[in-house]
Order: C-alpha cells, then sequence, then structure tokens
C-alpha cells in the first residue's frame, strides 16, 4: 500500500542508527506497535507501564497501534495512559472526543465490513484445513473488522514456509495478509496501520501533514509495522527487530540496543533527557 507521505526505498540503505543519535527535540507524540515492543514473553512488564506512565507526564501523547483487536483497544484506551489506540492493523481507532466519550474510527462503512467478515471467515476454514498447525486466535470474538489466526502464541510454532503459504491463499482469494510476530492478520480492503495513523492524525487532533509528521515517531518490531516505518522519518526498531530488517521496504532510522519491552524503555528514557513537551 502506498500513501501520501511515504518514503521512497533507499538504495543500498545503511543500518538503523543507535537510539542515541535520535534528536527528541519536538516530538509530541509515540505511534508505538504492542506485540514484542512493549510486551517480552506476551508480558507487559511493570518497568514498560512506568514508562509509558513518565511519557504521558511529561507531556508525549502515546498512540498504540496494534494488529490486536477491538476488545483490546477497548481496554487499552480505558486502562492505559493513552490518548487512543489503533487495533486490527489499521482496520479501526478508539480515541476520545473532547467530552471523554470513546468514539470509533472505521475504515470503511459498517455493513461492508461485516458483509467482508463473512467472506474472510470462510476462506479461513479451507486455509486451516491445508495448513496444520494454524488456528483461530482467541481474541477473534473480540474483533470488528479482521481475523486473525495463531501462528505461536496459544499452538506450536507454525514453520514460516508454512505461514507464507497460507498468506499466499489468502491473497489468491483477493483478501489482504500479513503475519505479525504472533498472528496472521486478514482482512479486505485497502487499509493499514499508517494510513489510519495519518487519518487519526488529520481528522482527530487536526494536525497539518506532512508538516508536523516529523513531530511523531513510531516505534515496532515485525515487518507487519512496514508502513509505519515508511510514513514516519523518526521511525525507531527495538532489537528483536534486527534479524528481520531485510524483510523491510524502508528500514527503521534508529535501534534500540534492548530488545522488546526494555528496548521501548531505553528509548523513552532517551526521550524523557530530552525534556518535557508540555
Amino acid at each position: 500500500m502506498t500513501h501520501p507521505y511515504s518514503k521512497p526505498p533507499a538504495s543500498g540503505s545503511a543500518l538503523p542508527l543507535p537510539i542515541g543519535e535520535l534528536d527528541p527535540t519536538g516530538v509530541r507524540g509515540i505511534f508505538t506497535d504492542i506485540d514484542d515492543t512493549l510486551t517480552t514473553g506476551g508480558k507487559l512488564h511493570a518497568a514498560v507501564y512506568l514508562a509509558l506512565e513518565q511519557l504521558r507526564d511529561a507531556g508525549f501523547i502515546i498512540v498504540p497501534v496494534t494488529g490486536r483487536s477491538a476488545g483490546w483497544a477497548h481496554m487499552v484506551l480505558h486502562h492505559w495512559p493513552v490518548e487512543a489506540v489503533i487495533a486490527e492493523s489499521g482496520g479501526l481507532c478508539l480515541y476520545r472526543d473532547p467530552r471523554g466519550t470513546p468514539r470509533w474510527l472505521y475504515h470503511d462503512d459498517q455493513a461492508r465490513i461485516i458483509q467482508d467478515r463473512v467472506r474472510i471467515a470462510a476462506v479461513a476454514e479451507q486455509v486451516m484445513a491445508r495448513v496444520p498447525g494454524l488456528a483461530l486466535a482467541d481474541d477473534n470474538p473480540f474483533r470488528l473488522v479482521d481475523f486473525a489466526l495463531d501462528h505461536c502464541e496459544t499452538v506450536p510454532p507454525v514453520p514460516r514456509e508454512r505461514i507464507e503459504e497460507a498468506i499466499a491463499m489468502f491473497r489468491d482469494h483477493g483478501l489482504q495478509a500479513r503475519a505479525s510476530s504472533v498472528h496472521i492478520n486478514v482482512w479486505r480492503g485497502d487499509f493499514d496501520k499508517a494510513p489510519m495513523s495519518l487519518r487519526y492524525l488529520e481528522s482527530v487532533r487536526g494536525a497539518a501533514l506532512p508538516a508536523e509528521i516529523d513531530r511523531w515517531l513510531f516505534v515496532g518490531d515485525a515487518p507487519n509495522d512496514a508502513s509505519m516505518f515508511a510514513t514516519f522519518p523518526r521511525g525507531v526498531g527495538v532489537a528483536n527487530l534486527a534479524p528481520l530488517l531485510d524483510r523491510l521496504p524502508v528500514p527503521p532510522r534508529y535501534l534500540t540496543a534492548a530488545s522488546h519491552g526494555d528496548g521501548f524503555v531505553e528509548l523513552a528514557a532517551h526521550l524523557l533527557r530530552g525534556g518535557r513537551q508540555r
């Protein structure tokens, strides 16, 4: 998918810079992946939650951007120190209006989305019958846009080549599919993490784009974050992304020394040393 503010792939792209090279001046907000970026071994450690609170208290706006379900988005918005949540790989955004009332923003008409999910469910059954080991992710009852197949979270890890085979099957049926570190996310329609993030900035926050895009950074860990790294010049990968850099059309500009949630804590400490944002 292309979108207005994508950077072209750099020929012979250099390796990402260490996080200490990131100039935090002017950073207003942080888009962050959740799985294996904030979490470690599937758990959100206390140091990461503390880092989120410290960033919020220093005036940074935090918006998780995840392949996880609408149900997760509802929980995160209500219980984490965040302003909004983009979920289901950009299929929807949950935020609070000026009165504090939660609002849903969908990538398409809801009636069409419901029809699409019926078709996706039928194709998913065929794929699981052909690719042993895959299972419906246990958060599917809480999804409103896409479907997710579990390839390692609650099932034994499925080999990479079988995951790619499943993705190809979905695409042969005219569907979008991409693997995160835990799921294969499947949907119909033209959306992704970055377009919904940009829509949130423009439609909800009233940001002037592309002029203000450099005031936001993104931190992630996997190839399904590719659109975010291609869109936000201040892209940061946590260290566990390093073995997968060659699978990204545009790699992140910076890379933490620590992996998973510890990498996010490292980034937070660097931003906090740069001063308060209010």
